[in-house]
């Protein structure tokens, strides 16, 4: 171990880009809709090397329904892979963790902060599976919310 704390401290660019590094876990409940929004719109619009983005459920969800993917495709949303729930994993991987929900009690992540890490919290409710507009309206939402993040953590 010695050794690898000799090379960190030889590598000073490298410790400042690692530092520099954030890593956004966006949490929903059953990671069907809501943060996959979220993850594949940031993942999009994020010019940043040094800012990766990935998503999860408190749950694991069933797969992801058919209209919310087909409408989200409509608006530039690939929503792609299977509902994942968090893992210790990513929970380690992260710096900031987005909860893109409004069923996600944020006490469950009340601990981040103390870890040097950051928790922001979106109250945006769940589609219902064939509400068009209602789909419409929650990725819009989601887009913005986005954004303004992304603009943020320039």
């Amino acid at each position: 171990m010695p050794q690898l704390n000799f090379y960190w401290e030889k590598d000073e660019k490298r410790n400042k880009e690692v530092a520099e590094m954030k890593n956004i876990l966006f949490l929903c409940k059953y990671n069907r809709f809501r943060s996959k929004v979220a993850e594949d719109y940031f993942n999009r619009i994020n010019k940043n090397p040094k800012l990766k983005a990935k998503s999860a459920g408190i749950i694991e969800g069933s797969p992801i329904d058919l209209t919310q993917k087909k409408i989200s495709k409509k608006l530039g949303i690939e929503l792609k892979g299977k509902p994942k729930g968090v893992s210790t994993k990513l929970l380690k991987w992260q710096d900031i963790i987005v909860i893109v929900a409004n069923d996600v009690p944020p006490a469950l992540f009340k601990d981040n902060k103390k870890y040097g890490k950051k928790l922001i919290v979106w109250k945006i409710p769940d589609a219902k599976e064939d509400n068009e507009s209602e789909i419409k309206r929650i990725v819009n939402s989601i887009k913005i919310n986005v954004n303004n993040l992304v603009k943020g953590l320039k």
